[in-house]
């Protein structure tokens, strides 16, 4: 499990990789809600490409980040998701929020 934070043009990129499940989705939440508190920014692009797994935690840990961009007035966007990281996302019904990006439009 991890998390890289980086600031871009276009706001914050989480770079999550591993395994996302009850364990590891605080120590991600945490990381990222600091970064999101102290910066404001108007995106945060969550890039799940190196997930390697993820249960409902990580519906959880989506849907937490999305409800804190909107009060800041921000938009949420997840890139790089895998079939099966899709499927989990899709069971909730998240992409009905419209916050799927299948090109990345972000470099590493």
């Amino acid at each position: 499990m991890g998390v890289n934070i980086e600031s871009s043009p276009d706001g914050l990129i989480a770079r999550l990789s591993g395994e996302i499940d009850h364990h590891s989705a605080r120590q991600i939440r945490e990381k990222i809600d600091a970064e999101i508190e102290k910066t404001r920014p108007k995106k945060l692009i969550m890039d799940f490409e190196q997930v390697l797994f993820m249960d409902s935690s990580g519906v959880g840990l989506i849907m937490g980040r999305y409800k804190l961009m909107q009060i800041y007035g921000g938009k949420l966007k997840i890139i790089g998701a895998s079939e099966r990281v899709k499927k989990v996302i899709s069971m909730a019904g998240i992409e009905r929020l419209g916050i799927f990006c299948e090109n990345t439009g972000v470099s590493r």
